[in-house]
């Protein structure tokens, strides 16, 4: 039997969050090691197949293909509500007007 290693995937809303660890094969993809974690289950409304996904904060471009080493912290991302760029504006806008 192969040796397996543990990896955690992570998701969270404003109101709610949850990490769950794994055990996986070396040779699992990101993409395969979020669907074995069964975090859908617990966000129904999380479309894996589009989600946007980082290890340790850093971005992975290619989640089918990106592979994984013991300890690994998967992220999911959650879209942005607003660009970040219109968020800074919004704000110079609004201390500007007091």
């Amino acid at each position: 039997m192969a040796e397996k290693i543990t990896v955690e995937v992570a998701y969270a809303l404003p109101n709610k969050q949850r990490i769950l660890s794994l055990d996986i094969l070396p040779s699992t993809s990101l993409l395969e090691a979020v669907k074995q974690s069964g975090i859908q289950r617990e966000f129904p409304e999380l479309n894996i197949d589009e989600a946007k996904f980082g290890i340790f904060g850093k971005a992975v471009r290619d989640p089918q293909n990106a592979t994984l080493v013991e300890g690994d912290r998967i992220e999911i991302y959650r879209p942005l509500l607003i660009d970040p760029k219109q968020a800074r504006a919004n704000r110079a806008a609004k201390a500007a007007a007091k």
